[in-house]
């Protein structure tokens, strides 16, 4: 019933909307006809005036005209010889200078094309107001994800719209993605949702992200007759980029110019000792330039041919004078030449991984609980750490021999990110399957 009302109530508003509307249009018809009447009358008036004064001046010339035909007609009668040549030269003087300053006997107004200048063509008017019809809200947008891009905390959101001549302005919306489990509460939410308003094109570039984050995108197409939605669009900043910081390199550790690449040097011993410095005999060790504590983060590691190594995290607070993965505070991948394994608190567990491996792929996932290390090459999942971090994290990075390079501010890759979506929803569902314990015992790298 209540339905019913408001669905009246609607219709009356639209019908008095649609009455005021056409009487306008009809109003300024109506102005617009009597301002053209004017002008038109005051064409005429002009035009009859050239004519009348046209007329008078023909008028007068022909006064003097039929005088001075009167006056010939009367030397022709006369007799005498001297007079009528006297005659003659007067009348011949008068009718040179007539016919010198005659008038011309063409009308200055040519009627044929009195009124060019007013020619009434509405054409274009006349289907203008065929084609009235009540505005409707424009068709949904579309946002076109392959057309999109990201940096580390940018995304540049592209979308097309079937309609957009009657689209007066885009409205983009966006928030964290937090799971498929709570978007329908936050898109009911209005104050989770940053948004911009008044976008006349069909492309935005939103600034100010957080890296390694995944977002959900809207795009609302707007006009006098409402707006429409898009479908959502999920967008992932690239991850942090970070370098080897020198103030933690181990005194035996040559970095290069970039500090991207670390290599041991047995020679470089210049370097003054301070509490940040990896110190530990036997291995060496750098961290990276950034403490992560958010979003999601992918980088690699290429290991050249160094076989002894350990890639991880670790907190701020972590010993820089033991081996990662002896304390509670580091999480790494390691190799001792032909042996895999992982490594946390002090316990070990061998892991698989080609004898070949080159490029390791490291995805931390700090909101989702979780480090995996992945064959960059071969797209094969190693390991994962399900860690429930309490603090920010570092990158960490041990040889003991050769040397190796970071690349960072990485996108995920595809193969990566499905199983890192896998994971997080195995987590919400409760159904996440329990790492095997760590083997103890195993005959350390040191």
């Amino acid at each position: 019933m209540h339905s019913s009302c408001s669905d009246t109530v609607n219709t009356a508003m639209h019908e008095a909307k649609l009455v005021e509307e056409c009487d306008e249009l009809v109003e300024i018809i109506r102005q617009r006809k009597q301002v053209i009447a004017v002008k038109i009358k005051e064409s005429k008036v002009m035009k009859l005036r050239k004519l009348a004064q046209q007329i008078a001046n023909c008028r007068q010339c022909l006064e003097r005209s039929s005088a001075l035909i009167t006056q010939a007609e009367q030397s022709l009668k006369e007799n005498d010889h001297a007079r009528f040549l006297q005659t003659a030269r007067n009348v011949a003087e008068r009718v040179a200078m007539a016919t010198a300053s005659s008038q011309v006997l063409i009308p200055d107004v040519n009627l044929n094309d009195a009124f060019d200048n007013f020619a009434l063509d509405f054409s274009r008017e006349k289907k203008i107001l065929e084609g009235l019809d009540y505005l409707t809200a424009p068709t949904p947008p579309s946002i076109r994800e392959e057309l999109c891009t990201a940096s580390h905390d940018t995304i540049t959101v592209h979308w097309t719209s079937e309609d957009e001549f009657s689209v007066t302005s885009y409205e983009l919306q966006y928030t964290i993605y937090t799971g498929q489990t709570n978007f329908i509460s936050l898109y009911n939410s209005a104050d989770s949702w940053m948004i911009v308003p008044n976008i006349k094109q069909n492309h935005y570039t939103v600034h100010g992200l957080q890296s390694g984050t995944r977002y959900i995108f809207f795009v609302k197409a707007i006009n006098q007759a409402g707006s429409r939605n898009s479908e959502p669009a999920r967008l992932k900043t690239n991850s942090q980029p970070f370098k080897l910081d020198p103030k933690t390199a181990h005194k035996k550790l040559r970095l290069s110019n970039d500090c991207l690449t670390m290599e041991k040097d047995e020679s470089s011993l210049k370097k003054s000792h301070t509490p940040e410095r990896f110190s530990s005999t036997g291995s060496y060790g750098a961290a990276g330039n950034v403490f992560i504590d958010s979003g999601c983060h992918y980088w690699e590691v290429l290991l050249g041919a160094s076989t002894w190594y350990a890639i991880g995290v670790a907190y701020k607070s972590a010993p820089k004078n033991e081996w990662s993965g002896k304390n509670s505070s580091t999480w790494v991948f390691s190799r001792c030449n032909n042996n895999f394994m992982v490594r946390h608190d002090g316990k070990e567990m061998l892991v698989e991984a080609s004898l070949q491996l080159r490029r390791l792929g490291v995805l931390l996932d700090y909101d989702n609980n979780s480090l995996t290390f992945h064959d960059a090459m071969n797209s094969q999942h190693i390991h994962t750490f399900e860690v429930s971090f309490l603090l920010p994290v570092v990158p960490t990075f041990m040889i003991w021999n050769k040397s190796v390079m970071i690349l960072s501010g990485l996108p995920v890759p595809d193969f990566v990110d499905g199983l890192a979506s896998d994971l997080q929803e195995q987590q919400q569902m409760g159904l996440c399957r329990q790492e095997s314990p760590y083997l103890t015992g195993l005959k350390a790298c040191h």
